[in-house]
């Protein structure tokens, strides 16, 4: 599944302090311990397993502020890709 997916993820490039399956959908992950860096990991592997790029309007912390803000924006870009 697509939260399955997100949360491995985040699991191997999050560099988080709490064990992400321990974290709820709308858990603050910068407060969890993702770092900015760490967070550039993330979208590029998020990239890499959903087959999408992230667009200069979605690299801004709040589209990496927890599992359910990143779905939103992966639903977006997968419609966006299956449109065009």
């Amino acid at each position: 599944t697509v939260d399955a997916d997100i949360r491995q993820v985040l699991a191997e490039q999050g560099k988080l302090a709490q064990e992400i399956s321990t974290l709820s959908d709308d858990a603050d992950l910068y407060a969890a311990g993702l770092t900015s860096h760490a967070s550039v990991n993330v979208m590029l592997a998020l990239e890499d397993t959903f087959d999408v790029e992230f667009p200069d309007r979605l690299l801004k912390k709040t589209t990496f502020t927890s599992v359910a803000s990143i779905r939103e924006a992966l639903s977006e870009l997968t419609s966006e890709n299956a449109s065009s």
